[in-house]
């Protein structure tokens, strides 16, 4: 029996990355899961066999969820656990700053979690139980020069988590916040680096290495089962040791090599 027996989720930003290791995870768990993503993920839909459909999702629409929280309903019944995991990273200097270009990370990465939790929060107190997570960041525990959109967005999807969560615990609803350090995806590593070579940009955080898409899977599995029913309003860092701090050349007890 797996861990999720007998539960509806859903996942957006499901189609790659971690959204999609992430539903592979929960499906081999028992979940019945429902994707969502503006892009294609009928072929993982397909993969996943019964226990998955996809839906073509903008997080920003109140349409949109509306549509993809009744296919949900119709083919898996009501909605235990939601993961706002759809996110898009945007790099610049300040002072070339794009306000458009800004609101739209806000509203992908921030606002599409409160209409997520808006439209899925109903169902959820009618059963008395639910458990949201939010797919936050490292940049949400801490600053980043060249992000400061994303890192803004993902501050707020932290504040949102609290509040969500002190607001909806009377109602049997749990509400946690995930913060990957660098991960090994499409956004995470961009350039496509293999090898010992996606590790260099992370030779300072404690682990050394980047993460993988799985390790913030299976942390996303244990907030989402029955083994974490007492943990709300939590923020989980699965980042390395990267917001323990970094590794100075200089001091005892960093590793050989490490360099300037």
């Amino acid at each position: 029996m797996g861990r999720l027996s007998g539960k509806t989720a859903i996942i957006t930003g499901a189609a790659r990355g971690m959204g999609a290791v992430t539903a592979r995870l929960f499906v081999n768990e028992g979940a019945k899961v429902a994707l969502g993503d503006v892009l294609d993920g009928t072929a993982l839909a397909q993969e996943l066999g019964e226990n998955a459909l996809f839906c073509q999702h903008d997080v920003t629409s109140e349409a949109a969820w509306a549509d993809l929280i009744g296919q949900a309903n119709a083919r898996f019944g009501p909605v235990d656990i939601l993961v706002n995991n759809a996110g898009m990273v945007h790099f610049t200097a300040i002072e070339e700053l794009d306000p458009d270009e800004a609101r739209r990370v806000i509203d992908v990465n921030t606002i599409g979690a409160m209409i997520g939790a808006k439209h899925v929060v109903p169902q959820m107190v009618e059963a008395g139980k639910g458990v949201i997570i939010n797919i936050s960041s490292v940049d949400g525990l801490r600053g980043c020069n060249g992000l400061s959109v994303y890192t803004a967005s993902k501050w707020a999807l932290r504040g949102l988590t609290k509040s969500l969560a002190m607001e909806l615990a009377p109602r049997g609803i749990r509400v946690v916040s995930v913060h990957p350090g660098g991960v090994d995806t499409p956004m995470g590593n961009a350039r496509g680096l293999t090898g010992d070579e996606r590790n260099t940009t992370f030779k300072r955080v404690p682990m050394q290495r980047i993460g993988e898409p799985e390790e913030i899977a299976r942390t996303t599995l244990f907030l989402a089962s029955d083994d974490a029913s007492y943990i709300t309003g939590a923020e989980i860092a699965v980042d390395g040791g990267w917001t323990a701090g970094i590794l100075l050349n200089v001091l005892p007890g960093a590793p050989e090599g490490l360099g300037a």
